[in-house]
């Protein structure tokens, strides 16, 4: 004989045992929605890492000439002085452009995961509503 159909609890068990089974095809689902979105991020942030290097690199490179060109085309003249602190003003300007880049850069990466985030919400809204 079966207690549970005595107490009149089979109903509430089998529901329970479903609902599990249900809960864990759903974490299962989620991780690797996660997992997809992961291999996304990563590699996103692989291209950014050798693309930020390269053209740090070759800016500083740039950079480096140009400045040096500038400061020996005026190097004879009355005018040094002031292609120095130009020259000066201008690594100040990129420097500043880099760090607005970077600002921006970190406020996208704020929305990664966006997918499963929202899935993860919808399904707390939900268990909210059942309950």
């Amino acid at each position: 004989m079966n207690l549970l159909s005595v107490l009149g609890l089979e109903a509430w068990a089998l529901r329970l045992r479903a609902a599990v089974l249900e809960g864990a095809i759903a974490v299962e689902d989620r991780m690797a929605l996660a997992r997809l979105e992961w291999a996304d991020q990563k590699q996103r942030l692989q291209w950014l890492l050798v693309l930020a290097v390269l053209t740090l690199g070759l800016t500083v490179v740039a950079l480096l000439m140009l400045s040096a060109a500038t400061v020996v085309h005026f190097w004879d003249t009355p005018h040094r002085a002031t292609a120095a602190w130009l020259l000066a003003g201008l690594w100040m300007l990129l420097w500043a452009a880099g760090l607005a880049g970077l600002w921006v850069l970190l406020q996208r990466s704020g929305r990664a995961f966006a997918l499963t985030r929202r899935e993860l919400s919808q399904d707390w809204q939900d268990l909210k509503e059942r309950l």
